[in-house]
């Protein structure tokens, strides 16, 4: 795991798009964005929002490990899940609404890499969660990169471009968060 190529590859999603998507575009393996990209960052998510919950609640007795241990969970398995329920999404939105071929690799390569700015600030937020308001307001960044990215790595229409990429832009920062929610309203009803 080379995480100096992570953050590079990160830094410049966020810098320049156009020209990481072009990068992007290129990879022979379309499978590779799990174990380059994706999983440390979800894993480094899921580390800070566990470090950020012991620096906030204390680090005094067996409940505040039990409650970062349940929000680094709940971190992980929705930035999991919602990862790959956002790509399903996708790959569904291109073939109805682009009439293309389904291509679970290449939408799940999209998705990955799309994903940049919500890991980027699950990170930040994590550690200092009172800038989740001004984290709120980046998430629309999202929007800037998918918009770039659709036409280099998924070839979208000129004509369907703004749809797809509100709709696309949508389902990468829903589906995470509705499966946080689940999640958590789960832990609460069992325990």
């Amino acid at each position: 795991m080379n995480y100096k190529e992570l953050f590079q590859k990160a830094l410049q999603l966020i810098s320049s798009p156009a020209r990481a998507w072009e990068e992007i575009s290129l990879e022979e393996d379309k499978r590779k964005v799990f174990t380059v990209f994706v999983y440390p960052l979800i894993g480094l998510c899921a580390l800070s929002v566990f470090i950020g919950s012991l620096w906030t609640k204390g680090w005094d007795g067996p409940q505040s490990f039990q409650y970062a241990m349940r929000a680094c969970c709940a971190v992980a398995v929705s930035l999991f899940a919602g990862y790959f329920l956002a790509a399903y999404l996708i790959n569904a939105l291109r073939v109805h609404m682009l009439g293309g071929q389904t291509d679970m690799a290449l939408a799940q390569q999209f998705a990955g890499y799309a994903l940049v700015v919500p890991f980027l600030l699950k990170m930040v937020i994590g550690i200092l969660p009172d800038f989740s308001i001004i984290a709120l307001l980046l998430q629309f960044y999202t929007v800037y990169v998918v918009w770039e990215g659709s036409v280099t790595l998924l070839h979208v229409a000129e004509k369907m471009r703004l749809r797809f990429t509100i709709l696309a832009s949508l389902l990468l920062v829903l589906c995470p968060a509705l499966v946080e929610w689940l999640f958590n309203r789960l832990t609460i009803m069992l325990a």
